[in-house]
């Protein structure tokens, strides 16, 4: 039997759970931020979205979310975002976190997470001290490395440690397309790594998209790169083939950022 020929092969059917983006393009007073995205993430990716101030990567995020009116198409898991007021596109199974992390320091980890995970409980229920844990608060915790700090105060954790929290609460409530905004933003060397780890694991069976300026971060751990410039595509694929991308080089003339070390290789 020979192999079906491009014209006649069918085409691949398109993944469930991927993020479909095409043609985006958010407009505020004349001034275009986004410009025609196309963009396309699988499922175990972990995609970093890198680009100057003012390249558009919040702005993507916030029309996919819902907080900035776009035209064009975001689709995820075959449904289509755009149009759909944030509440329910949350609960479609996408979910964000922002530059600083917003808990609720007052409460413990534990409630906090809980309080994530509870939509339809009572306020007493969700603070009453639990004698078994839900099953996706438990897997939130070991995920997150916070089990041994699940009676801390929030507000008490480290910095890094908030923001671990701050993705659990989007675990429990089974968020399958997670987008991050600048994630180890204040971290110190140890926290970076652990945050990159809790990344892949997490991207095993997720979506995932961040938004990052740290390229130690993203050489270390990034699986793809779409780099934005002026509100388009620019350049994309693996870090290696980015940080070669003539283009790339250009836009960060003069920013050590994604050049090699002297005397060792990035």
């Amino acid at each position: 039997m020979t192999a079906p020929t491009a014209s006649t092969a069918p085409a691949p059917p398109a993944d469930p759970a991927a993020l479909a983006v095409r043609d985006l393009r958010v407009t505020f007073d004349g001034f275009t931020a986004v410009d025609g995205v196309d963009l396309d993430v699988a499922p175990g990716d972990l995609r970093f979205l890198i680009g100057p101030n003012g390249a558009g990567k919040t702005t993507l995020v916030d029309a996919v979310t819902g907080l900035a009116p776009a035209t064009g198409s975001v689709r995820f898991a075959g449904r289509e975002l755009l149009g759909r007021p944030v509440h329910r596109i949350a609960r479609l199974g996408i979910g964000r976190t922002f530059q600083t992390a917003t808990v609720f320091e007052q409460l413990t980890v534990l409630q906090n997470l809980d309080i994530a995970a509870g939509a339809g409980r009572s306020v007493t229920t969700l603070l009453r001290r639990r004698r078994h844990l839900p099953e996706a608060v438990a897997a939130a915790l070991e995920t997150t490395a916070l089990t041994a700090h699940r009676d801390r105060l929030a507000g008490t954790l480290a910095h890094g440690q908030k923001q671990w929290l701050e993705i659990g609460m989007l675990l429990v409530q089974d968020v399958r397309l997670l987008l991050l905004d600048e994630p180890v933003a204040g971290m110190s060397h140890p926290e970076r790594e652990a945050t990159g780890e809790l990344l892949h694991r997490i991207a095993a069976d997720r979506t995932v998209v961040v938004i990052e300026h740290d390229m130690d971060f993203l050489r270390s751990f990034a699986r793809s790169v779409t780099v934005l410039h002026a509100g388009r595509v620019l350049s994309e694929g693996t870090v290696e083939q980015v940080r070669a991308d003539p283009r790339v080089q250009e836009v960060y003339l003069g920013e050590p950022a994604l050049t090699a070390p002297a005397g060792g290789e990035a």
